[in-house]
């Protein structure tokens, strides 16, 4: 058994296709399918369910159970790689991170961190939902994820930490109607046009659920999964938006808005850095625990993102 075979394995699984997978491996698909059938045959199982020409079906059950144990070698080798680069001072590699979409004005602060600290370091950014992040983390295809905390008690095979609480705000046309308001209760927040997330996002369903404890239900105008695109509908046209506070720090307001802090309550929800537990510390999971901690020492980041417009408010 070879590492290569292991690979080619994940890659067929990430890509659902064979071509694809040969590709992204850097191989010919004939090297790559034998690969594959040389694995099936030293583990006596058959990996994947083939159709006529040999047409991909799908992973078997035992498919599934093998590549949870290629994830976890593949991810001990890469750390053993690091942990002899990281002793000769030439740590180099990829972190992969996951992150929920509102972070995405947040990152740039942590990877400039990483760049000056590791500068031999990349990272490879995925914007994917709470539920994908968790299944990433479980079978090793990301290295750490970005996320609300309170979601810790889903994820108990990972280590959590706190790096910095996000409150919301409601982003209106910077009209007369609004002009000498700073506040909103999500009550009267209620009865405007909105545009707001999709059904399907975390976000969104402490939205809904905050809205109905306020003794109100909304039907929004628009529904997205892009912070940024609803921004813009409130931006061009009539319609308000529900947005993370940081927003109006990173990437700033836009021309003609104005966000005003939603209140009764405000909603303070914790983001924090998860990682998987393991015995032995992996140094590449370890350069983004060094960098959360640094930001969330003496809240840092806190102190940043959240600045005179949303904490006076609070």
């Amino acid at each position: 058994m070879f590492l290569k075979q292991l690979e080619y394995l994940i890659a067929v699984i990430e890509e659902d296709h064979f071509g694809r997978a040969a590709a992204r491996c850097n191989v010919k698909q004939p090297s790559l399918s034998n690969g594959i059938k040389q694995l099936e045959f030293e583990l006596g199982v058959t990996l994947f369910k083939r159709g006529r020409g040999q047409r991909l079906y799908g992973i078997t059950e035992e498919g599934e159970r093998v590549a949870y144990w290629a994830r976890l070698i593949l991810a001990n080798c890469t750390a053993m790689r690091d942990n002899i680069a990281e002793m000769q001072d030439s740590l180099s590699g990829t972190i992969r991170l996951g992150a929920i979409p509102s972070m995405s004005p947040v990152l740039p602060i942590i990877l400039q961190r990483i760049r000056k600290a590791y500068p031999l370091v990349s990272v490879d950014v995925r914007f994917v939902g709470n539920n994908e992040l968790k299944t990433s983390l479980d079978n090793y295809s990301i290295d750490c994820a970005i996320t609300y905390i309170d979601q810790s008690d889903e994820m108990p095979w990972c280590e959590a930490l706190p790096v910095f609480e996000e409150t919301w705000s409601l982003l209106v046309p910077d009209s007369f109607k609004f002009e000498n308001m700073s506040d909103i209760t999500w009550e009267e927040a209620a009865d405007l046009p909105l545009a707001l997330l999709r059904k399907s996002m975390y976000e969104r369903s402490v939205i809904d659920q905050t809205f109905t404890a306020a003794g109100r239900s909304v039907v929004p105008k628009i529904e997205s999964e892009s912070i940024l695109h609803l921004m813009f509908q409130t931006q061009f046209t009539e319609l308000c938006t529900v947005i993370p506070s940081h927003y109006t720090r990173m990437p700033g307001l836009y021309t003609g808005t104005k966000a005003l802090l939603l209140k009764d309550p405000i909603i303070r929800k914790g983001i924090g850095l998860f990682w998987v537990k393991s015995e032995t510390t992996i140094p590449i999971t370890k350069i983004t625990e060094e960098v959360g901690r640094a930001l969330a020492k003496n809240s840092e980041l806190q102190n940043f993102l959240y600045h005179k417009s949303t904490t006076s408010a609070g």
